[in-house]
């Protein structure tokens, strides 16, 4: 089936991704401009880099990200395996819809009713907001994200492989290990990237959850915006962006090499 690519739809994927990319140039550019004012350029400067590193908010916002990130990418891939595992091979079960649904809900439910909810939960136990709360209000709407990519894989799993992995004498928590895991690993992998991404942009749950000495870097960078953005919120923009784009392209090298092994 032909086609056809007129005028017209160049010019509405051209301005598609005008609309898209010139921002994010035009904060890269900024980002080593001279002056204070981010939309006037005073001439290249990478000093704002440098005050980057040395801003210590920042770095401390950074960390704490990153940690909580860290450790909710971990527990929910491993959660939400578990849980791809009980809906897809448990068949029929007494409570199985109400299951279901409550591994399913966050991902229709608003992030503001989320965050407020477990915010209340926090309060009604008596537990101290912190690191602790955001890393599982992460995990609970991240583990949903991670269940939804390994079930999409262990539907499409061969079982027969398993099954001979036992009849070789294999107990069969050693074909899941042993032939099972390798060949769902692709999916494991995709869910883990998938909620550290989740964890590490997220602001309106940590919002809720979060509390002294716990800032996480979207709500540092939201806060500081606030009172006017400046070059360091560009330069640290930029450091972000070529950070995901790095992991991108190495993804994709990785992915074709995978591909050119299989075909070898």
């Amino acid at each position: 089936m032909n086609t056809r690519f007129s005028w017209f739809n160049a010019t509405s994927v051209a301005l598609g991704f005008a609309f898209l990319y010139i921002p994010i140039l035009l904060l890269v550019i900024f980002s080593f401009n001279e002056s204070k004012l981010v939309t006037v350029w005073g001439g290249f400067s990478t000093k704002w880099y440098s005050a980057l590193l040395q801003n210590e908010a920042f770095l401390d916002a950074a960390w704490v990200t990153l940690r909580v990130a860290l450790i909710t990418a971990t527990v929910a891939t491993v959660l939400g395996t578990m849980a791809a595992l009980v809906l897809v091979r448990s068949g029929r079960f007494k409570g199985r819809t109400l299951f279901t649904g409550m591994v399913y809900a966050p991902l229709v439910m608003p992030e503001v009713i989320t965050g407020l909810s477990l915010l209340l939960l926090f309060i009604a136990i008596g537990m101290d907001r912190g690191i602790v709360t955001i890393t599982l209000a992460h995990i609970t709407f991240a583990m949903c994200f991670a269940t939804v990519v390994i079930s999409s894989r262990l539907v499409t799993f061969d079982r027969s492989l398993e099954e001979a992995a036992e009849d070789l004498g294999a107990s069969p928590l050693d074909a899941f290990f042993s032939v099972t895991l390798p060949i769902i690993a692709p999916a494991i992998v995709a869910a883990w990237l998938l909620t550290f991404t989740l964890s590490l942009d997220d602001l309106v749950i940590a919002s809720f959850t979060s509390g002294p000495g716990a800032t996480t870097l979207p709500m540092k960078i939201y806060s500081s915006v606030r009172l006017g953005v400046t070059p360091e919120i560009n330069a640290l923009s930029t450091i972000l962006i070529s950070v995901v784009a790095l992991g991108v392209i190495i993804a994709s090298l990785l992915g074709k090499r995978a591909d050119i092994n299989r075909e070898i």
